[in-house]
């Protein structure tokens, strides 16, 4: 009896040891949301906005952009009011990066064309760990505020 119940033990020991090894090392689990483009105003910038949820137990970094409608997309974080370009923003484990008007957000610099209200714009987000997402972004209308959707 004693050989049974000290090989249950020793099993779930190692069960729980094993457990434990994964459960803060889990990939980066990311989804993007709330992307849009207000309508740009000038012929060749344009600003874009959206949330990165990371679900994950790993962090992660946004460190580039793509479109097709625009020649160069940059990150940019904004600190104190001050705008300035950035080779990467950290999507933390469990958390999200918010791109928001005022704070940090994306730009679309050599505009190839000027979106329209009510078009799609495909951007196509780079990460260090997660390889890429490829993103639908509504253009809105160039005062559009997420919170009232006008």
């Amino acid at each position: 009896m004693r050989r049974s119940t000290a090989a249950c033990a020793a099993a779930l020991t190692g069960a729980l040891v094993l457990a434990g090894c994964g459960s803060g090392d889990s990939a980066a689990e990311l989804s993007v949301s709330s992307a849009y483009m207000p309508q740009p105003v000038s012929d060749s910038m344009a600003a874009g906005f959206l949330t990165i949820t990371n679900k994950g137990g790993t962090k992660d970094e946004l460190t580039s952009v793509t479109s097709e409608v625009a020649a160069d997309v940059t990150v940019h974080e904004t600190v104190g009011g001050t705008m300035q370009e950035v080779d990467s923003l950290e999507v933390p484990a469990g958390g999200r990066l918010q791109l928001t008007s005022g704070g940090n957000h994306l730009m679309f610099e050599k505009l190839k064309r000027k979106p329209r209200q009510g078009e799609k714009v495909t951007v196509e987000l780079h990460f260090a760990d997660s390889g890429t997402i490829e993103v639908e972004m509504p253009v809105e209308s160039a005062t559009y505020t997420p919170d009232t959707g006008n």
